[in-house]
């Protein structure tokens, strides 16, 4: 399992911009590098990134996408995300990293809008 950071104020007022961010432990190979015995190592890329918000309000609530972004083999490995988003209403973020060799890794945090 990889190891991931989120940073998200603790509280935010409505109608407030607010800066998300979000870091994954993962090497990213791009499948081009050789091994010190001369063999090449296999790709293992996260290709898709998203983070939905959840409203708590709202029963059954799949949650609305607020940022996604698709990788590719020029990110650097550990890849850190920062983007904005407007405080609406309290709820959870939702956030998905999906790769090759069925990686898979996913967080939740909790957005308390005052």
């Amino acid at each position: 399992m990889a190891r991931a950071l989120i940073t998200v104020p603790k509280t935010a007022r409505r109608g407030e911009i607010i800066e998300i961010r979000a870091l994954v432990q993962h090497p990213m190979e791009t499948g081009y590098r050789r091994s010190s015995e001369g063999d090449l190592l296999p790709r293992d890329l996260i290709r898709r990134f998203s983070c939905r918000f959840v409203d708590s309000g709202k029963a059954n609530d799949s949650g609305t996408i607020m940022f996604a972004a698709t990788l590719h083999a020029a990110i650097s490995a550990n890849p850190y995300l920062s983007f904005n988003l407007r405080a609406q209403s309290s709820g959870t973020l939702a956030f998905s990293w999906e790769g090759d060799n069925g990686f898979s890794q996913r967080e939740q945090v909790a957005l308390i809008v005052v």
